[in-house]
């Protein structure tokens, strides 16, 4: 769906401008352990706007498109929760922020589980 397809790349781009920003001007500000969870957003950003882009590609396929969308919407929901926890924990400091990065897990999980069940 063109949907996923916008989201993804979308998430692409913000994933690779918040990528360079780590890498250039965080790199000298943040502690290594800090950047080291900023670095772990931007891998899991990464990973799952690649997925919602392969979920745009398999909604083309004779499978069921409403759960492709789910899991897509699962995924986008783990991309905010998870990797921007660990942004905002990285940046702020605040340890509480790492309540919500699990929540982002569990979307992750869940997308990909909705897929399986798509394909099935």
């Amino acid at each position: 769906m063109q949907t996923l397809l916008l989201l993804g790349s979308v998430c692409m781009a913000i994933a690779v401008i918040l990528g360079a920003f780590g890498g250039h001007a965080l790199k000298r500000k943040l502690a290594p352990d800090k950047l080291d969870v900023y670095l772990i957003g931007i891998q899991y950003h990464i990973a799952h706007a690649l997925g919602l882009l392969l979920l745009g590609g398999l909604s083309q396929l004779p499978i069921n498109g409403e759960l492709i969308q789910a899991a897509g919407w699962l995924l986008f929901a783990g991309i905010v929760l998870f990797s921007g926890s660990l942004y905002a924990l990285a940046l702020t400091g605040v340890k509480r922020l790492g309540i919500i990065t699990p929540l982002g897990g569990l979307c992750f999980i869940a997308g990909w589980i909705v897929v399986a069940f798509a394909v099935l």
